[in-house]
């Protein structure tokens, strides 16, 4: 169902915003990407972590390989269970340092893993703690798979990297050759009775051009093999998707508990300066009256009159506060009747699609309306839109909301604005936020949410 209410929407929007679409901040290089990568800081951090893995991966694999088989080999002594546990710690910390190294060489940021969680004191309680945490086997795991890997990034690296540069370099050392070799040059094929050697200048020429082509291949080599090692360390020395589902659980968990927090907050403090100020002065006026109804009846009705349109601004704002919290019509009719509530008290027209065949749960359908609600509420504050839209969709198990304007532009959920903080709740109910807003507009804001259907009892 499509309906236009309103006159108006905006969206947080500050024209010239730093962080907006189009901002001149952004470094321009001369060069292509292909030619400077031979000589970017990146490529020399990447090129040492994998000369540095070699070393590394055989000590942790001899230490991994060793401690493992002698506590298993002793299992059946009581001296298994702490080399076997001393083994695993060895493996965590080794997976401690390798994080940092690649945090310094690679820019991986890989949080740590959940701490032990020992429940009793004592040596043989931190035993059982390290024995069944599932870190300590995957690092066990990553000093296993790690030599063979760093072996064969190690060679192809060299052997690319030395033979891009010599060849690269060849017009600039040919001349050893025939002055202490007793060759012509370099040679390229040779048997009993024929050789070949690169000593002309054109041969000497394609030489350093196929080593040009070397050097500019071999540091996006050695950026797909450190991919590899990013993934190793990601996958087996970072938290599991469990710890870091429950961390963010608990992280949503706060954001909701604030949230809630702060909407009762705001409903006491609107309760307090408003309707219940306006019930003591009602009440103050009605005794007034009272006192002066036989006195003087024309002062008493003068008065009566006053308290009753006192009565009519409490209820409309009872009424408001009501729709704030949550409205009638959201419950009755749906979000297409509330919605078009809502854009019909806008200063620009407003054009509203829902496209939904059934109702989402109420938790859910109560997050859509509040969000739409608040990004609507932006109108005149920062956007000078003269139209705007809004469209409600399902796509499978998600539920989809969308508002455009044609206002300035400039929006931006990194700034700590309102946008930033309904961010953060639609993530605490795993849902997502998405603004587009160039500088110049138009705004596009786009939330998506977890569709559940809604309970028929």
């Amino acid at each position: 169902m499509t309906t236009e209410y309103g006159q108006g929407y905006g969206l947080g929007i500050r024209p010239g915003h730093p962080g907006s679409a189009g901002s001149s901040g952004e470094r321009r290089h001369r060069l292509p990407a292909a030619l400077r990568a031979p000589v970017e800081a990146r490529t020399w951090r990447e090129l040492g972590h994998v000369l540095l893995s070699l070393p590394i991966s055989i000590l942790l694999f001899a230490y991994a390989v060793t401690m493992v088989s002698l506590g298993a080999g002793l299992l059946v002594t009581f001296l298994g269970v702490p080399v076997l546990a001393a083994a695993l710690a060895g493996c965590r910390g080794f997976g401690a340092l390798e994080r940092v190294r690649a945090r310094a060489l690679l820019g991986l940021e890989v949080a740590d893993p959940e701490p032990l969680r020992v429940g009793k004191q004592g040596a043989m309680a931190w035993m059982g703690a390290v024995l069944k945490n599932g870190t300590s086997w995957r690092a066990v795991l990553y000093a296993l798979l790690f030599l063979p890997w760093a072996t064969f990034s190690f060679v192809v690296v060299v052997n690319a990297w030395v033979l891009g540069w010599a060849l690269l370099t060849y017009p600039l050392w040919c001349w050893v050759f025939p002055m202490y070799a007793g060759q012509d040059g370099l040679q390229l094929y040779g048997d009993e009775t024929h050789r070949i050697y690169l000593d002309n200048p054109f041969e000497v020429t394609v030489t350093a051009l196929v080593g040009l082509l070397f050097t500019i291949a071999t540091p996006w080599i050695v950026r797909a093999l450190t991919m590899v090692d990013r993934l190793l360390v990601h996958g087996l020395l970072g938290p599991s998707r469990l710890a870091t589902r429950v961390v963010e659980l608990e992280s949503d968990r706060g954001v909701v508990v604030d949230t809630a927090a702060a909407d009762l907050r705001r409903i006491e403090r609107d309760l307090h300066d408003g309707a219940q100020a306006r019930l003591v002065a009602l009440a103050m006026d009605l005794g007034l009256a009272k006192e002066k109804l036989r006195e003087d009846p024309q002062a008493a009705v003068r008065m009566v009159d006053e308290a009753h349109g006192e009565v009519k601004t409490a209820l409309r704002e009872l009424r408001d506060l009501a729709r704030g919290i949550h409205p009638a019509v959201l419950t009755d009719r749906g979000l297409d009747a509330a919605l078009s509530a809502v854009a019909s008290r806008c200063t620009v027209p407003v054009r509203v699609e829902v496209d939904l065949a059934e109702r989402p749960a109420p938790a859910i359908e109560g997050i859509a309306y509040f969000t739409v609600s608040e990004l609507l509420q932006n109108i005149s504050k920062h956007s000078r839109a003269t139209w705007a839209g809004v469209e409600v969709w399902r796509v499978e198990n998600r539920l989809m909301l969308q508002v455009v304007d044609n206002g300035v532009g400039g929006a931006d959920v990194s700034e700590g604005s309102g946008l930033a903080g309904l961010a953060e709740r639609l993530g605490a109910v795993d849902g997502i936020l998405v603004v587009d807003s160039p500088a110049g507009g138009p705004t596009r804001v786009t939330a998506e949410l977890p569709w559940r259907s809604e309970r028929v009892s």
